[in-house]
């Protein structure tokens, strides 16, 4: 196997700086990417609870389209016993 550049073999050393840089830059990768994941969660709850509001509330056409009844409540005065046994 050859060496690569002009390094011989007696003198390859570990390029420490060049390790540090590339930890540096996957730590920042995955800040980014924990962030925007974040982000994007607290968005979709956001558009969530936004929905969820909306579909308690009706809305005033409806609301007002409906006709009032005529005949009145009343209200039960008795139960009436069930006859059948099992």
């Amino acid at each position: 196997m050859q060496p690569s550049g002009n390094q011989a073999p007696e003198t390859r050393r570990i390029d420490w700086l060049g390790i540090l840089r590339i930890l540096l830059v996957q730590v920042l990768v995955l800040l980014a990417l924990s962030a925007a994941f974040i982000r994007y969660l607290d968005w979709s709850s956001e558009r969530a609870l936004e929905e969820f509001s909306r579909a308690g509330i009706p809305s005033a056409p409806a609301a007002k389209s409906q006709p009032l009844s005529s005949t009145p409540v009343q209200d039960v005065k008795s139960r009436a016993k069930c006859e059948r046994r099992v």
